[in-house]
């Protein structure tokens, strides 16, 4: 089975969120900006869905800044790993290896709380008041593609907002979306769930 990372980052949208429209009149991001700031640590369980209908879960942890962690499902030999550099992904059944800067993917909105969202963010229209959406994205870059993060409030969550999921699209208008569930908030997360083992074989000279 051969993947890519187009695995991670595209699919069609399936969160319940209304289709992406203009900005609304207000574009206040403080709540967005301050529940980032808030959240140092997220573990959480995933379910991402390609544009075929097909899905997948697995184990997401998030270590801000830069840290992340995809470990998908017993039976999928891939794992997704940013180590506050570089994206790499590793298919351990084709013991392939590629690797990508971290600001050059959508994930790097997400990874980075300093990110300024109020330079490359805007708020779009949800049906649901209590659902905040924000599409971020550089119109310098499309390169680097586009990450629309989904909000929903929530007593208790830094904030008072949790992270529902988000849609990221890439310079091919390729879409993937992530829905994720049981959320625990900056508990401790151990830096060596960020390393990875090489499949590839040792070139000895």
């Amino acid at each position: 089975m051969k993947y890519a990372l187009s695995a991670l980052l595209l699919s069609p949208v399936v969160l319940a969120v209304g289709t992406p429209a203009p900005a609304q009149n207000s574009n206040d991001l403080s709540e967005v900006v301050a529940h980032m700031k808030a959240v140092s640590t997220m573990n959480a369980g995933f379910t991402q869905t390609d544009r075929n209908g097909k899905t997948l879960s697995g184990k997401l942890l998030l270590k801000r800044p830069g840290h992340v962690r995809f470990e998908y499902q017993k039976g999928v030999p891939l794992l997704i790993v940013a180590d506050g550099k570089s994206l790499t992904m590793i298919d351990y059944e084709v013991k392939q290896v590629q690797r990508w800067p971290i600001r050059n993917s959508p994930l790097a909105a997400l990874l980075d709380p300093g990110k300024d969202l109020a330079r490359f963010g805007k708020r779009v229209n949800t049906s649901d008041k209590n659902v905040i959406s924000v599409e971020v994205r550089d119109p310098k870059r499309p390169e680097y593609g586009t990450i629309t993060m989904i909000f929903t409030r929530q007593s208790g969550a830094p904030a008072g907002l949790t992270l529902s999921g988000w849609v990221a699209l890439d310079s091919k208008n390729n879409r993937t979306s992530i829905r994720l569930n049981g959320i625990k908030y900056n508990t401790p997360i151990a830096q060596s769930n960020f390393t990875w083992k090489d499949p590839r074989p040792i070139r000895r000279k």
